[in-house]
C-alpha cells in the first residue's frame, strides 16, 4: 500500500468517526480546527510508522541478499581452488615426465642420478601435498575415463580389454582428471 492510499484510508476513517459521534454542543469552527490540528498528527504517526515498515523491509531484503551473497562467494572459492591447483600442476606434469626417464635412464654417475631422484622424490612430495595422484593402472581393465588407449595389443597372460602397458602415467586430483594415462589395451 502506497503512503497516498494510506492516507486517503486514515482521512476516509476519520470523516466516518466524525459522522458517527453525536452531534457537540461546541462551536463548529472550533470543531473543523480540531480536526485539522488531530487528521495531521494522525496521518504524520502513520507516515512515520509505514517509513519504518519499509525501512525495516527494505533492511531485511538487504541482510538476506547479502547473506547470499555471502553463500555464493564462498561456493565459488570452493569451486576456484582445486581448479587453480590443477591448472598450476599441469604445468609441472611435463617436468615429472621428464624426471622420470632421467631417473631410469642408465648414468655411470651414482651420485649424479641420486641427485636427480632426489629432486623427482621432492616434486612427486609437493604433488602428494596437493592431493595429485598418479594413473597408472597396469593389469587392471581399462576405464575410459581415466586412460587414453593408443594401441591395441594381443596377450595370452591378460584378459580381454586389460592395460598392457602405460606409456604415460595419468595424473588427477580427487574426481578431477588433469591428464588421462595413454595405455596399450589387450584386444
Amino acid at each position: 500500500m502506497t503512503e497516498e492510499e494510506k492516507t486517503a484510508k486514515a482521512e476516509e476513517e476519520l470523516r466516518e468517526e466524525e459522522k458517527n459521534e453525536p452531534a457537540a454542543e461546541e462551536n463548529p469552527a472550533e470543531e473543523s480546527a480540531a480536526a485539522e490540528e488531530a487528521a495531521p498528527e494522525k496521518s504524520e504517526e502513520e507516515k512515520l510508522k509505514e517509513e519504518i515498515a519499509g525501512l525495516k523491509d527494505k533492511y531485511l531484503r538487504l541482510m538476506a541478499e547479502f547473506d547470499n551473497f555471502r553463500k555464493r562467494s564462498a561456493k565459488e572459492r570452493q569451486e576456484i581452488y582445486p581448479a587453480a591447483i590443477a591448472d598450476a600442476v599441469e604445468a609441472f606434469i611435463p617436468l615429472a615426465d621428464n624426471f622420470e626417464r632421467a631417473a631410469s635412464a642408465e648414468s655411470t654417475d651414482e651420485k649424479y642420478k641420486a641427485g636427480v631422484m632426489m629432486i623427482y622424490d621432492q616434486l612427486k612430495n609437493a604433488f602428494k601435498k596437493l592431493s595429485v595422484e598418479e594413473i597408472s593402472r597396469e593389469g587392471e581393465p581399462f576405464d575410459p575415463s581415466l586412460e587414453n588407449a593408443v594401441s591395441q595389443v594381443e596377450s595370452d597372460e591378460l584378459e580381454e580389454n586389460t592395460v598392457a602397458q602405460v606409456y604415460q602415467k595419468g595424473y588427477r586430483i580427487g574426481d578431477r582428471i588433469i591428464r588421462h594415462a595413454m595405455v596399450s589395451v589387450v584386444k
